[in-house]
């Protein structure tokens, strides 16, 4: 009797799971078990093999239905006639196998499974760059323009990028063939391990420059501090984040330039408080003209307009002024503007305004106060 495991045991599937269902199985087991996740443990390499076993019959159909119907004695009578062959060779293998060599960082395949090593060179696109700018609620609502300095990598004027002194060559690194890349290669008992590296030569760049330039010590690029114009939007928020698009350094090898990006902070306004697009402040008001009304000259964004106050108005009074409030960054039209009545209580009265108020409490009585007078009336009953 066979003293191997079964092999849906192996993989911890049924006999019904789908071909996709055994892939899944074999990946996580097989990222498990990888020798190079467990460096020495002679138990995992035998896991390894174990699971790398079991897929090989059954992720194939007809070696499958032959094991399903006669187990480990129908792998046997397939020795050397397209059975498992115990160590390298395990074709079709290759996709599983980057995946699980990418979760690794290797970045390689297994030559022994028919995997592939291209390298590819590093990309000589410019790094972003950052910068804070500081408004006024004002400028952050009706937009701006401001002029700033950075500092950032451009191509070199002297080399024109290149990295190499004027009449020089460069010539293509010894090391890596020019492709930027080196392979190295491990044997295991399961096959040959090949990883890609960046060429530690030639920097990845898989050219060397026998002469390199004075001015930029062959990178190409050089450090110049310059003036730009940002045009500032209207409707912007603290926090908002302005991209830039070419604003960043140059890239080596005259590459595109990276993008800045413009972190905005606005300061707070003394008067307006802003929410989404809609501003909001508080009118104060006396109790004389909330109680008679008055005609008022308010604040706006846009200048200062006619308010009516009606007579009568409560304390906690809400007017809103469609369209007066922020442009909508993206061009959706603008917020409104609303203002709460505060109605401002006296804290102090002299003799002549107490003895005034006084009287007015008199000639008005419990009739001006028809909510008070319904809540008195409820709460004695």
């Amino acid at each position: 009797m066979s003293e191997k495991r079964d092999y849906y045991e192996v993989l911890g599937v049924d006999k019904s799971a789908s071909t996709e269902d055994i892939k899944k199985a074999y990946r996580k087991k097989a990222m498990q078990y990888h020798p190079d996740k467990n460096p020495g443990d002679k138990e995992a390499e035998q896991k390894f093999k174990e699971a790398n076993e079991a897929y090989e019959v059954l992720s194939d159909s007809e070696k499958k239905g032959i094991y399903d119907q006669y187990g480990h004695a129908g792998m046997d009578g397939m020795a050397g006639g397209g059975g498992y062959s115990g160590g390298g060779g395990f074709g079709g293998f290759e996709d599983i196998f980057s995946d699980i060599f990418g979760a690794f960082g290797g970045g390689g395949g297994f030559s022994g499974f028919g995997g592939s090593s291209r390298g590819r060179r590093r990309s000589n696109r410019g790094s972003d760059m950052k910068i804070s700018i500081n408004l006024t609620f004002k400028e952050a609502v009706f937009g701006t323009e401001k002029k700033i300095k950075i500092k950032r990598k451009e191509t070199c004027e002297h080399c024109g990028g290149s990295g190499a002194q004027a009449g020089s060559e460069t010539k293509t690194c010894d090391k890596c063939g020019g492709s930027g890349q080196v392979v190295s290669r491990q044997q295991t008992p399961f096959g040959t391990v090949q990883q890609v590296h960046t060429c530690d030569k030639c920097g990845g760049e898989g050219t060397i420059i026998e002469k390199p330039c004075t001015y930029c010590n062959g990178s190409g690029l050089e450090l110049k501090e310059r003036t730009i114009s940002i045009k500032i939007p209207a409707g912007v928020d603290d926090e908002s984040v302005l991209p830039l698009r070419g604003e960043g350094n140059a890239g080596p090898n005259n590459g595109p330039k990276g993008d800045l990006y413009v972190y905005i902070s606005v300061e707070e306004d003394e008067l307006f408080k802003r929410e989404g697009d809609d501003v909001h402040y508080e009118l104060p008001l006396t109790f004389v003209q909330a109680a008679l009304g008055d005609n008022l000259v308010v604040p706006t964004l846009d200048g200062k307009i006619k308010l009516k106050i009606p007579e009568g108005t409560q304390n906690g009074k809400v007017f809103r002024l469609k369209n007066k409030g922020i442009p909508n960054v993206n061009g959706r039209g603008r917020g409104d503007l609303f203002i709460l009545i505060n109605i401002e209580v006296p804290k102090k009265l002299n003799r002549e305004q107490r003895k005034a108020l006084e009287e007015f409490a008199k000639l008005t009585g419990d009739d001006a106060h028809p909510v008070g007078k319904h809540f008195w009336n409820r709460f004695s009953k």
